[in-house]
């Protein structure tokens, strides 16, 4: 067989330069590019047999006009990038990598609820600002400090990286309830199955691991809000589109709602006017939660074995 020609169309973020490629570069002649302008992939991929894409878009448009592509490699579990429909008219095989960055997104999630309830960062700055030093007192502390024992989270989405949220959340003494759009089977034990409804009302934590769809598109919102305590956080590392950023500021502004740790937003990366940005007790990372070194590792080898089963003709991860 000819060597393929293996085009990675934004091949940075994936590999800033602490991984190796070394495994794709064993399956064919490969092409990187840090990043590629949706006016560019077209001439970039044009004689690609296998392109591998992060975020760099696919549209139909763009895959009619690539008429030696065979296949897709996602390196990213989410595939909404690419019009999977359009490929599998073509007999493109279209294949993602599902589960890498379980541990690391779940660690995250936690990580935000702990700044919410905590202010490490915060306190930390302060102490190096002075403020401890100038306090007439031993300790120091100007935000609420939350102890999560006894508190209940509330999942909504229950796979992999919801039981891994789950299970951290037991070890800090909290209970469980999660809702799912179907229970083909019961929940591991310690976690309590309800309604949507239930989880935003009894709630504490209310922490987002589902899938975006069409039904799940601004899932949180001005009606859903309004449901949840005054003294609730929100947490967010799974979709940035599930939560309506103009109706969470204004839960936040208003003081309906206790904090919110989010990872992801609505567009990526966010306009300067995002209202979320000056949100009363919001934090905001860059959607980092799967970028450990441990979870792009991972990421990189599924990848090049999703890509070497294909050439084998045996494909794996195959999605639509």
């Amino acid at each position: 067989m000819r060597p393929m020609n293996i085009v990675f169309l934004d091949a940075f973020t994936a590999n800033p330069g602490d991984q190796s490629w070394a495994n794709f570069e064993a399956l064919g002649t490969c092409t990187f590019y840090d990043r590629t302008p949706p006016d560019q992939v077209v001439e970039r991929a044009k004689d690609a047999q296998i392109v591998i894409t992060n975020k760099a878009l696919l549209p139909r448009q763009t895959i009619e006009a690539l008429p030696k592509l065979k296949y897709i490699g996602v390196i990213a579990t989410g595939v909404n990038i690419v019009d999977v429909a359009a490929a599998k008219e073509r007999g493109i095989v279209v294949a993602n990598v599902p589960g890498y960055s379980t541990p690391s997104v779940a660690q995250l999630s936690f990580a935000l609820l702990l700044e919410l309830t905590n202010r490490t960062g915060h306190h930390a700055a302060e102490v190096t600002a002075g403020r401890w030093a100038a306090c007439p007192d031993f300790c120091f502390w100007d935000f609420p400090l939350v102890e999560l024992q006894g508190k209940t989270l509330g999942l909504v989405g229950l796979g992999e990286i919801g039981q891994a949220t789950a299970r951290i959340a037991q070890a800090f003494g909290m209970k469980v309830i999660a809702t799912r759009r179907t229970w083909a089977v019961p929940p591991p034990g310690g976690i309590t199955p309800v309604s949507l409804e239930e989880v935003l009302s009894q709630s504490d934590v209310v922490s987002l691991h589902c899938p975006l769809t069409d039904a799940t598109k601004h899932l949180i919102n001005a009606e859903s809000l309004k449901k949840m305590k005054p003294t609730a956080y929100l947490i967010n590392t799974a979709r940035g589109p599930l939560i309506d950023d103009q109706a969470l500021a204004d839960a936040l502004n208003e003081r309906r709602l206790a904090g919110a740790g989010l990872d992801v937003l609505s567009i990526e990366p966010p306009p300067p006017g995002n209202p979320l940005f000056t949100a009363k007790n919001c934090l905001i990372t860059p959607h980092i939660a799967w970028a450990s070194g441990a979870a792009r590792t991972r990421l990189l080898k599924i990848a090049a074995e999703n890509l070497r089963q294909f050439l084998a003709g045996t494909p794996v991860n195959v999605v639509g």
